[in-house]
């Protein structure tokens, strides 16, 4: 677990934990068949004799019960001395200047991450004002081409009434001679 290969790959990282379980399991089934030698061969010939004899299945449970007691002892036991070792093992990875600048390179490219993501994300408000910005622009121009096109047919119909509702304007003003003064 100390090599830089393990340290520096949680899956290995996870098998050789799931590697030790195993082993403090085994461990403690050879220690619970040295202390319990006898008591095992018993459980045996009373498991036989249970069947036909219901009285000594209490037994058989009672003693059933006393080792598998032993040996949640003993996993407890192994397992604390194992995370001893382990956060021994691992307070050394606190201590090593390497693990210490990945961690802080890993820790600067998330914040190179986060700005970027926030940079990209006002862009993204920024182009979406001025695509509404421009589209307000361009509803409101064609209002006013429209306004500006409904004053000219305003305008040309007001003519056109105009000049068919009113006599000649040649017709209505009055002959003035202009007289010249002078040498004519």
């Amino acid at each position: 677990m100390a090599t830089n290969i393990a340290r520096n790959n949680p899956m290995i990282m996870a098998s050789l934990e799931k590697n030790i379980f195993e082993h403090i399991s085994l461990m403690s089934q050879e220690q619970i068949e040295l202390e319990f030698r006898d008591e095992l061969i018993q459980l045996q010939q009373m498991q036989q004799m249970a069947q036909q004899n219901p009285a000594l299945q209490q037994q058989v449970q009672m003693l059933t019960q006393k080792i598998e007691g032993r040996k949640a002892v003993l996993i407890a036991e192994m397992m604390e001395e194992f995370m001893k070792e382990e956060k021994e093992i691992t307070s050394q990875f606190d201590n090593d200047p390497i693990a210490k600048l990945r961690s802080r390179e890993l820790d600067l490219r998330a914040m190179e991450n986060q700005r970027r993501k926030e940079q990209d994300q006002e862009r993204i408000n920024l182009d979406k004002m001025k695509a509404m910005m421009n589209q307000s622009n361009q509803e409101e121009k064609l209002e006013q081409n429209e306004d500006l096109a409904n004053l000219r047919a305003d305008t040309s119909i007001q003519k056109t009434v105009l000049s068919k509702t009113l006599p000649n304007a040649k017709d209505m003003m009055p002959n003035v001679e202009i007289i010249r003064s002078g040498n004519e």
